[in-house]
């Protein structure tokens, strides 16, 4: 009997992480991280003619696909804020060819900063990302919405454009603030703060550790070949 290319061990991962301005791919298998311009134009069938083209000559098993917005079962829930619609129904596997993951793209970055334990994502960039991982579980969480101060929430008080609005020296006392009221309510053993804006930050708050973007590639084959993660 042919095994499943999902199951085999040495499968080859094509990770791709889709973000506002760009839709970068890097395979399991080595080689350079590759990018497109993507953009409020962007819908998902031109996302997947851009990897295709950026990916023309990789050889790939799978595909793991950080999007940015809430996911369930591998199916994006909403359309993004920064891209075009015709995300949601789209049929991502058959567009691909082959075996496809879908997760939220904190997530992504999540799993490919996680090490054990209990561990608290915090993506920083434009808005505000979250995820926690527990005993490798892993779980996205929309926390960015809710209410934080003055009936406004988390994430328009460490926003970029917060901290455009309101001043460097402001915008990171609010990160702070945020850091330890979701320590406190959730109790992880270590936080990671990644997205592109943690390079802003002049210092970290206690029991937080500096994530990196690159790492969501390392998420995005995590899901295919880390067998104790769930996700």
């Amino acid at each position: 009997m042919t095994q499943d290319v999902s199951e085999r061990k040495d499968r080859i991962v094509l990770s791709i992480d889709i973000g506002g301005s760009h839709v970068k791919i890097l395979s399991s298998a080595g080689g350079e991280e590759k990018k497109a311009v993507s953009g409020k134009t962007m819908t998902a069938a031109d996302m997947v003619a851009a990897v295709k083209a950026m990916a023309d000559g990789l050889k790939y098993d799978v595909v793991s696909m950080g999007y940015p917005g809430p996911v369930v079962h591998d199916k994006p829930l909403r359309e993004p804020v920064n891209l075009a619609d015709g995300w949601v129904g789209f049929d991502y596997q058959a567009a691909f060819g082959c075996p496809t993951r879908i997760v939220n793209d904190a997530l992504m970055q999540a799993l490919g900063s996680y090490k054990d334990g209990r561990m608290l994502f915090l993506g920083l960039g434009t808005g505000l990302g979250a995820a926690m991982i527990v005993e490798n579980v892993a779980q996205p969480m929309e926390i960015a919405h809710l209410p934080y101060r003055k009936g406004k929430s988390y994430e328009h008080y460490i926003s970029e454009a917060y901290r455009e609005k309101k001043g460097h020296k402001k915008w990171q006392t609010r990160v702070f603030d945020v850091v330890e009221t979701l320590t406190n309510a959730l109790e992880p053993d270590y936080v990671v703060i990644g997205g592109g804006n943690v390079e802003k930050l002049d210092s970290l708050p206690p029991k937080c550790r500096r994530g990196d973007n690159k790492l969501a590639f390392d998420g995005g084959f995590r899901l295919w070949q880390d067998e104790k993660l769930r996700v």
